[in-house]
This record gives structure tokens, C-alpha cells and sequence, in this order.
């Protein structure tokens, strides 16, 4: 089965599921320390952005080699309530199609905690694929809810990142494959798959709805 244009896959059970972030060796140790963020190192007052996919996490962070802000990965476990609040209280971070008046989508923007972002998911080798990935970005009161309650286990994953690039470099690509975290489609109810799909048209919502691709 092909994969869908836009969806959501993520290593998850009945009760959490992960997402990634990059830090500074300062951020990470706090929250390995603590099991959640402290202020400080970590700034409240900024968007936090988490993100289901690990390669695109790698993207992201150049495998934790870009820049020493990013130098350290964190597998964050965050209960399946709180991550689907932040979808329900999210807006498409482009101008959603069906906001003719771009002052009321900026009014709407401002009030809504949390962004949704489609990037195109990645390979091994870093290089976009034709389907898409899911960033989400938190801010207001949805960054002390990630942190005070939705975040249930933290592990650095910075060498395991390290080991599959590692086989990249090497040319392995099958070893690095079976090295990755098993993502795995995640879906949302109805309700919530339409509003993260509000700028589809009805053809391409009915086709990824078919697929499962979001949970």
C-alpha cells in the first residue's frame, strides 16, 4: 500500500506515544535528571517543537552534529490524551484555504497554542520523500501541560542516532533500517483528522482517511 500524502507514524502503546526533540547537553541532562524540563536551561517562553518521526528529527538536527544547541537527542514519551489535545487545539501554521480574511486567520493564530506543520518525511540518507511528516509546535499554555503533564519517561537516544548514522556513512543501509525505531501509522478520531486535513480537498481527505494514515 502506497503511503498516504500526509500522516502521522510514530513508535506509540495505549497509553503514550514518542516524540523527539534536540537540545544542548545543559537541556538534556536537566531533563534526564528531572524525567520532564526545568526552567532553566529549558525557556518556557518559546515554541517548543516535538516530532513523531526520528529521521526527520536526524534531519533536523544533522544527526545530532549540526550545532551543539542540538548536539543530544531525547525520545520523550508523552501520554496519548495530551498529544491528541494538542492536535485539537492546533492550526495549520499556512494560511488554511478556508480563512478568506488573513486578519481573522491572524487573530485565530495568535489564540491557538499549538502549530501544525507538514514536512516531507525523510530517508536514511535525509534526502524528502513525496509523503509528509508531522511537526507540532507548542507554545502558551500548552508548553507547562507538555512538561508538567503529558511527559511521562525521557531517554537520550543521541548514540543510537549516532550508531545508525554511523552505518549511513558506512554504506549500511539495511543495518541502519533495522536499527530505526518501528513507526508505526498513529490514528486520530474523525473529528480531529478533518481539522488537521481542513485544507484538503474532500478527494484527498477520503483518500488518506481510506489508509488509515491518521489516528
Amino acid at each position: 500500500m502506497s503511503i498516504p500524502n500526509k500522516q502521522i507514524r510514530a513508535v506509540y502503546d495505549d497509553k503514550t506515544i514518542r516524540v523527539y526533540q534536540a537540545y544542548s547537553a545543559a537541556i538534556a541532562d536537566s531533563a534526564l535528571e528531572y524525567g520532564t524540563f526545568k526552567s532553566p536551561p529549558f525557556k518556557m517562553e518559546r515554541m517548543t517543537w516535538i516530532k513523531p518521526s526520528f529521521l526527520w528529527m536526524m534531519y533536523r538536527s544533522g544527526w545530532g552534529k549540526k550545532e551543539s544547541a542540538q548536539q543530544r537527542i531525547l525520545a520523550i514519551d508523552i501520554t496519548r490524551e495530551g498529544f491528541e489535545w494538542a492536535l485539537e487545539h492546533s492550526l495549520l501554521s499556512h494560511k488554511a484555504k478556508h480563512y478568506a480574511d488573513k486578519d481573522e486567520w491572524l487573530r485565530i493564530k495568535k489564540a491557538t497554542p499549538v502549530r501544525i506543520q507538514w514536512d516531507p518525511e525523510r530517508d536514511l540518507q535525509l534526502q524528502p520523500q513525496k509523503h509528509r511528516t508531522i511537526q507540532i509546535g507548542l507554545t502558551n499554555e500548552a508548553v507547562p501541560l507538555y512538561i508538567n503533564e503529558w511527559t511521562q519517561k525521557i531517554a537520550d537516544v543521541s548514540d543510537l542516532a549516532a550508531e545508525i548514522h554511523e552505518l549511513v556513512e558506512q554504506g549500511e543501509l539495511a543495518a541502519a533500517e533495522r536499527r530505526l525505531p518501528v513507526e508505526m501509522p498513529f490514528n486520530v478520531t474523525e473529528p480531529i483528522f478533518r481539522h488537521l486535513h481542513d485544507s484538503e480537498t474532500e478527494g484527498e481527505q477520503n483518500f488518506n482517511h481510506d489508509c488509515a494514515a491518521i489516528e
